[in-house]
């Protein structure tokens, strides 16, 4: 889908293991070349994005073109992480794809209110979650112009 060698990471901030492999195979099977990163909790995702912590040493060039952000994480939860991603200059337009199981419409709203992009519940059924993540890639990292990065 896009030029390895200018790509942009994908971001999954992800605790399931499961929801991880789909979301694996998905990319795979739609050929989005955009290496893949996988944090588990909230407290993982922050540290990667600003570069602290456990991410402290990370390559500034590593850089995710979008985030994939479960809200019910271990440590720190989804909307926490969407809320600092939304009040840091260097993060607020990067985008955002809610990724969740949850159904509660206050989720929903929430999240957007916090500046989520879009909000995506996770297919039960296998075939249903790998379209999802396809059409997903497909769109945020094929067809979406992304703002320029701030740094």
């Amino acid at each position: 889908m896009a030029d390895s060698a200018n790509a942009g990471c994908v971001l999954l901030v992800e605790d399931n293991a499961d929801d991880e492999e789909l979301m694996r195979l998905a990319f795979e099977s739609g050929n989005v070349m955009n290496p893949l990163v996988v944090v588990r909790d909230g407290v993982e995702a922050l540290d990667f994005l600003f570069r602290t912590g456990a991410h402290a040493a990370r390559d500034p060039d590593v850089w995710p073109q979008l985030v994939l952000l479960d809200l019910k994480l271990p440590k720190v939860s989804g909307l926490d992480v969407l809320r600092r991603i939304r009040s840091d200059e260097r993060t607020r337009t990067l985008p955002v794809v809610v990724l969740t199981s949850s159904k509660q419409e206050e989720d929903v709203v929430r999240s957007y209110e916090l500046g989520a992009n879009a909000y995506v519940r996770k297919p039960v059924e296998f075939a249903e979650f790998l379209d999802a993540a396809k059409q997903l890639g497909m769109f945020w990292l094929m067809l979406n112009q992304p703002p320029p990065r701030k740094l």
